[in-house]
């Protein structure tokens, strides 16, 4: 362990979030400790850490006797894990989770949301002397701007659609269900669950087959920045393309941007809108109204 420099851990899944997450804190002068999650983590990882190593998506034990050895006592969470997986068959065998992670999935969980799970495997590397921190701590340049980001603005339908939107995803968000939902003519048309936002923007292809829709994708009203971070960047454009979105809505300052630039390139080839949208006053008060009964006229239209 370096005595001139802080250690910071890595504990990453997939995407490059993680790997962006190791650029900016190797930037800022940490030591950087990487567990990548086998089967998820991109392998360039070993090039930005310090040390690296492989280790098991639920063997939580080995991820503390690593991470103690390296002497760390503060750890970053970045990146995904697909948690439909979890709920596949053999999944015991395929993951071969250890002790720890069975007790904290089946005995120390009072449900499955992820806010839960998350947080009992917080309190644990807590007991081990671990701090789980803030994930974007060191990416604050890598947050969601304010404002459209694309040459093209949100028509007047399509704003209709956000405004009506908006609360909906945030309500989606406080009761930890998902964070994304599609919208068409002021009707919900997808809602994000365990399945993740790239499967849901494909289920609501499939459901809205003339496109045009429009995809919001939120923060929790009280967003955990240790996990759970909402990610979006070019494959979220890409995909949202492919499936007739046209529209994407993230929540500005609490959305990560995985490469901006090439995101905003993509969305402008591909005829896709960005708009980042701040968290307002107004928006907090309209998620709180009941929805009128003929909001629902034309259900199954899309």
């Amino acid at each position: 362990m370096s005595a001139d420099r802080p250690t910071i851990a890595v504990i990453a899944g997939a995407t490059r979030f993680p790997v962006m997450v190791a650029e900016r804190a190797r930037e800022s002068g940490y030591r950087v400790v990487v567990a990548g999650l086998r089967g998820l983590a991109d392998p360039g990882l070993r090039d930005l850490a310090d040390v690296f190593r492989w280790v098991g998506v639920v063997r939580i034990g080995g991820w503390v006797r690593f991470l103690r050895r390296q002497g760390v006592q503060r750890a970053i969470l970045a990146g995904s894990v697909r948690k439909s997986d979890m709920y596949g068959r053999f999944r015991l065998i395929r993951y071969c989770p250890d002790w720890t992670a069975i007790r904290l999935w089946f005995f120390r969980a009072a449900d499955k949301r992820n806010d839960t799970l998350l947080c009992a495997l917080a309190d644990h590397l807590q007991s081990k002397g671990i701090t789980l921190e803030n994930s974007v701590q060191f990416n604050a340049a890598d947050m969601m701007p304010e404002g459209v980001l694309t040459s093209a603005r949100p028509t007047a339908a399509q704003e209709s659609d956000i405004e009506f939107g908006w609360s909906i995803a945030k309500e989606m968000g406080r009761l930890d269900v998902g964070q994304s939902i599609a919208v068409k003519e002021r009707e919900v048309i997808a809602v994000e669950a365990i399945e993740g936002t790239d499967r849901m923007i494909e289920r609501a292809g499939q459901l809205c087959r003339h496109g045009g829709w429009t995809l919001i994708k939120v923060a929790k009203p009280n967003q955990d920045m240790r996990f759970d971070v909402p990610t979006v960047g070019p494959d979220t454009v890409e995909n949202l393309k492919r499936n007739g979105g046209r529209v994407l809505v993230v929540e500005a300052g609490r959305t990560f941007v995985v490469d901006r630039d090439k995101m905003v390139a993509a969305a402008e080839r591909l005829g896709v809108v960005i708009v980042g949208r701040q968290e307002t006053q107004k928006s907090r008060r309209a998620g709180t109204e009941t929805q009128k009964p003929d909001e629902g006229i034309g259900r199954g239209l899309a």
